[in-house]
């Protein structure tokens, strides 16, 4: 080669470089691939009439039977232990007169037996309705009968919370309630461990159902999303580049497994050959002595997994513990739109902060699939404009509501038996006559080159204790106790924590016969509450301010927050203070404890 033809190598080489370093096209391209062939490998199981995601599992069985497969702080099973036991779950669902199609509803909190129910459940072609073992009282039967199912196994620490509402599960709902205590695993341990015939799953087809999520209902009561098989397939098993998953990985999670993330995350280990190491739940305490007995690599050795993961918690928490991999993604329960940042050490701050990543190649194949949009004040309607009728677009530096376009409504499952809400999630006519969008209901940003940033979730709702929470629902329970005229109900940021805490805004009656009982009223709300939506803060005076179209004006009160020094002239703040009962007066004093983490909420 001439020296001349060289040189052109070489230059043509830096070039490549420099642009794709500025383009990210290689990477675009390795995104297609990936899709290309998940959905190749997707048309074969099709063609060989096995779309049940029960064979993946058991091809990870059959490829290392006794390699550890699920780890606990009590108990270890190998991937074969693991195979028996779903098997034997599967028989003993059987004989409870479960069949293939149905739902069975699982209320238990993080345990091996709950991955065991799971993959039963695909064994004879049902699938599981994930229950959020917070629930309590009106919103526990809500899920329950909405949820479709004729059976309820729930854990045995939860059973006597249950127990008021048994009856009503049982007879009014038609729901057969088992405790998965010891008596009922000695009885499953006798049921023979044979593996379930194949015709149990010959009719799963990609649009049956892998799993029932609800959504933490930031409209009202939760709504159950059907998962897809061909979504599961898709996108949860063969989408798992840079996820740090295989036989090498060992994956702790501590996330709630009737979760979306929680629980998919939990499936994709299982299903790619992960040891799941599961944690009972989040202990800052018992965190990392929990990482260092599993000997996990994942969540924080070598890679961590996550969900709003704050940018100057993500530089702190990566310098400090050498994080190699952080893996931050934006998605829903609903699973239309979903976006994933896979940042490695190697590229530096460039994808902190950042939920997802296109390059020039996917930005254009994007841009008139994810769209941003102008919503109103109140985050409800999409704005029109008065002389064409088509929404407003803004710029994806901007940000708004993100809409996706889809060619039919088949492309979102629907919430399950809530034809109302899912018609909701449509939009059509947007920007050209008989057009069809999905509203995302979730508020992102794109930069110029590419990084997506999450904004808000639109409507009311805030995040606390890593739990959505619904203020709506919220504020129609104190909206009920005797003496409350009105509750506004919002999220306030409180100086070093994560999410916003729970603040009721209240209007009471000044003509009922006796005094507010804040005493009762504490224990009131938390005997129809979560632990984690129940308010830290009540706030008290002239505080009742609406829109002009009688809506609830929450954003003078989120802005002023519960710092006592900001407060309106007359106005008072009353918190859970830890150690006392019932909500007791918060003073300058205690917001600065606060501020310098003296207090635990």
């Amino acid at each position: 080669m001439s020296a001349i033809a060289a040189t052109a190598v070489t230059t043509a080489f830096a070039v490549g470089a420099y642009s794709d370093a500025r383009f990210h096209i290689s990477k675009d391209l390795k995104k297609l691939w990936q899709q290309w062939r998940a959905n190749k490998a997707y048309l074969a199981a099709v063609k060989e009439n096995k779309l049940s995601l029960w064979y993946l599992f058991e091809e990870q069985v059959e490829k290392s039977p006794h390699s550890e497969c699920i780890w606990s702080q009590t108990e270890s099973y190998t991937r074969k232990e693991v195979y028996e036991q779903c098997c034997r779950y599967a028989n003993w669902l059987l004989l409870q007169g479960v069949e293939p199609g149905q739902w069975v509803a699982i209320y238990l909190q993080n345990c091996a037996e709950f991955m065991f129910i799971w993959i039963a459940l695909w064994s004879i072609g049902c699938a599981p309705a994930l229950i959020n073992h917070n629930l309590r009282g009106e919103a526990l039967l809500h899920v329950l009968k909405n949820s479709g199912s004729a059976l309820v196994l729930v854990d045995a620490q939860l059973a006597d919370k249950l127990s008021e509402l048994h009856e009503t599960i049982e007879k009014t709902l038609g729901i057969k309630v088992f405790v998965v205590g010891d008596f009922l695993k000695m009885e499953i341990s006798q049921v023979k461990s044979e593996r379930p015939d194949d015709s149990f799953r010959a009719n799963v087809k990609g649009d049956d159902n892998q799993a029932l999520i609800f959504t933490s209902g930031t409209s009202g009561k939760p709504k159950g999303v059907p998962h897809t098989v061909y979504h599961g397939y898709l996108y949860g098993i063969h989408g798992t580049k840079g996820l740090e998953v295989g036989s090498n990985h060992r994956w702790y999670q501590c996330m709630p497994l009737y979760h979306g993330t929680g629980g998919m995350v939990s499936i994709i280990c299982l299903l790619s050959g992960t040891t799941l190491c599961i944690g009972r739940k989040f202990s800052a305490s018992q965190f990392w002595e929990d990482i260092r007995i599993s000997r996990s690599t994942c969540f924080t050795i070598r890679a961590m997994f996550g969900n709003g993961l704050r940018p100057d918690v993500w530089k702190r928490f990566r310098d400090r513990f050498g994080i190699q991999t952080v893996v931050e993604f934006f998605g829903s329960s609903e699973g239309v739109f979903s976006l994933r940042n896979c940042c490695k050490g190697d590229q530096g701050d460039y994808l902190i902060g950042a939920v997802g990543h296109h390059g020039l190649l996917l930005r254009q194949m994007m841009r008139e699939k994810y769209v941003p949009v102008l919503v109103d004040t109140d985050g409800d309607e999409l704005v029109r404009s008065s002389v064409t009728g088509y929404v407003q677009r803004v710029s994806y530096e901007t940000g708004g509501e993100i809409l996706v376009q889809i060619p039919s409504e088949n492309v979102f499952p629907g919430y399950f038996l809530d034809p109302i809400g899912t018609s909701r999630k449509f939009a059509r006519d947007v920007f050209s006559q008989g057009d069809l969008w999905y509203r995302t209901g979730d508020a992102l940003r794109r930069t110029s080159d590419g990084r997506w940033f999450f904004l808000d979730r639109l409507g009311d709702t805030y995040r606390w204790k890593s739990e959505n929470v619904s203020t709506a629902e919220v504020s129609a329970i104190l909206g009920h106790y005797p003496g409350v005229m009105e509750a506004i109900v919002y999220g306030v940021s409180l100086p070093q924590h994560e999410g916003r805490a729970g603040c009721a805004a209240l209007v009471l009656d000044e003509t009922f016969a006796t005094p507010f009982d804040f005493l009762n009223f504490h224990e009131y709300v938390c005997r129809k509450l979560p632990q984690y939506a129940v308010p830290v803060f009540l706030r008290l005076g002239n505080i009742s301010t609406h829109t002009h179209n009688n809506k609830q004006n929450k954003v003078p009160l989120r802005d002023q927050g519960v710092d006592p020094r900001r407060l309106s002239s007359g106005d008072r703040i009353l918190w859970t203070k830890p150690g006392n009962p019932g909500y007791v007066a918060f003073t300058q004093e205690d917001w600065d404890r606060v501020g310098l983490l003296q207090v635990k909420l």
